[in-house]
C-alpha cells in the first residue's frame, strides 16, 4: 500500500502571514486536524487545530480586549506552526506513516512529492485504510482465531475450512498478540456462511475462536443503536 493511493490529495493550506484566526476558521469549517504551511511553493511547517484552538481559548479565558484583538489581527501562523515537520514521500508505502507515527505520537505528516505538497496522510485516512481492510463497506462477517504460531500452510488451512462450510473469504490477516510471545492472531473477513457455522467448523478443525464479529449495521442518525446481522451475508448475485 503507497502512500498516493490513501493519502487526501492537494489539501488545504496557509502561509506562515495567514492570521491564526483565520487558520482556526479553515481547520474548524473543513474539519481538519492540520494545515500544512507553504511559502512560495515549499512546505515551512504545520499548524494544528489544538494549537489554534488553544490560543483561542485563552484570549476567551482572559476577556481581555488587547489580547482579542493581537489574537484577531496580529498572531500569525508563523507564531505556532511546528516548524520543519517530519514528512513521508508519496511514494513511501503506508507502513511508514504508521510506524513513525507510532514512534514520534504524530497523526498527521504532510506528503512531499519533488519537494511540493501533494497531499496529507492524517488519522483520518489511517481510520479509512482500516475500516477498508476490515470490510466496514462490505457487509462481512469476521472471526478471530488464536493465538497460535504460523508456519507454512497455517492460513491456508484456516481458509479451507471456512470455504467447506461455504464462506466467501474476502480478507485473512494476521497480527500480534498482546502475549509478546511470537503467536499471532488470525482475523477472517467472509460473507456467504452464518458466523456461528464458521465458527463452529474452525474450532472443530482444532483453533481456537476468540471472538465472533458479525457484520453491524450503523446507526443513520444519533440516539439509535447499531443493528447486528446474525443472517448469513451473501454476495449480490448469488442464491441465499
Amino acid at each position: 500500500m503507497i502512500v498516493r493511493n490513501w493519502m487526501k490529495r492537494d489539501p488545504v493550506t496557509v502561509t506562515s502571514d495567514t492570521p491564526v484566526s483565520k487558520a482556526k476558521r479553515i481547520l474548524v469549517e473543513h474539519n481538519l486536524r492540520a494545515l500544512p504551511v507553504v511559502d512560495d511553493g515549499r512546505l515551512r511547517g504545520v499548524v494544528t487545530r489544538v494549537s489554534c484552538l488553544r490560543a483561542a481559548e485563552f484570549v476567551a479565558r482572559s476577556e481581555d480586549p488587547h489580547e482579542f484583538s493581537y489574537f484577531t489581527n496580529r498572531l500569525k501562523v508563523k507564531d505556532l506552526m511546528v516548524r520543519n515537520p517530519l514528512t513521508v514521500d508519496v511514494d513511501d508505502p503506508m507502513e511508514v506513516c504508521l510506524r513513525r507515527g507510532q514512534e514520534e505520537n504524530i497523526s498527521q505528516f504532510p506528503v512531499l512529492e519533488n519537494g511540493n505538497v501533494v497531499g496529507l496522510v492524517s488519522a483520518h485516512e489511517v481510520f479509512f485504510l482500516a475500516a477498508q481492510m476490515l470490510g466496514t463497506t462490505r457487509r462481512q462477517n469476521g472471526i478471530t482465531v488464536g493465538p497460535l504460531v504460523i508456519e507454512q500452510g497455517t492460513l491456508a488451512r484456516i481458509e479451507a475450512v471456512a470455504d467447506k462450510v461455504g464462506a466467501v473469504v474476502e480478507s485473512l490477516f494476521s497480527v500480534p498478540s498482546c502475549g509478546g510471545d511470537g503467536r499471532m492472531k488470525v482475523i477472517l473477513r467472509f460473507t456467504g456462511a452464518e458466523i456461528t457455522e464458521v465458527a463452529a467448523a474452525v474450532e472443530a478443525a482444532g483453533y481456537e475462536v476468540l471472538e465472533l464479529c458479525p457484520y453491524v449495521v450503523l446507526p443513520p442518525a444519533k440516539g439509535r443503536k447499531a443493528r447486528i446481522e446474525s443472517q448469513p451475508i451473501v454476495q449480490e448475485g448469488t442464491a441465499p
